[in-house]
């Protein structure tokens, strides 16, 4: 008796998505949305993905832990130096948020 397949044939592969992209090396999907008038590239980050890696949400200006599902956001036009990773709810909020989040008095600075 052979054991069961938990996974679909090819599973594991890069597969082509509708748009022509292949998923990548980091899983998730990447997709675009329109932000202050640019066109911005969206990178969901699975957790696993993410282990032993910390970074700092522009949104909250608080830390994303090691291995916490987030967005990386980044303008169509510029290069990797520009990417930015966000929690996804500060991501779905950033138009609600004021300009310069200030921080807490006791929040470390980084």
């Amino acid at each position: 008796m052979s054991p069961r397949r938990n996974r679909p044939k090819g599973a594991g592969e890069d597969s082509p998505r509708m748009d022509g992209e292949t998923t990548g090396r980091y899983g998730g999907f990447q997709s675009t949305e329109n932000w202050r008038g640019e066109q911005w590239s969206l990178r969901h980050v699975a957790g696993a993905s993410a282990a032993g890696k910390t970074y700092r949400c522009p949104g909250c200006d608080q830390e994303i832990p090691s291995g916490l599902a987030h967005v990386v956001a980044w303008p169509e036009h510029s290069g990797v130096d520009e990417r930015r990773h966000w929690h996804k709810a500060c991501w779905n909020a950033k138009d609600r948020r004021t300009t310069r989040v200030q921080r807490s008095r006791n929040a470390p600075r980084y």
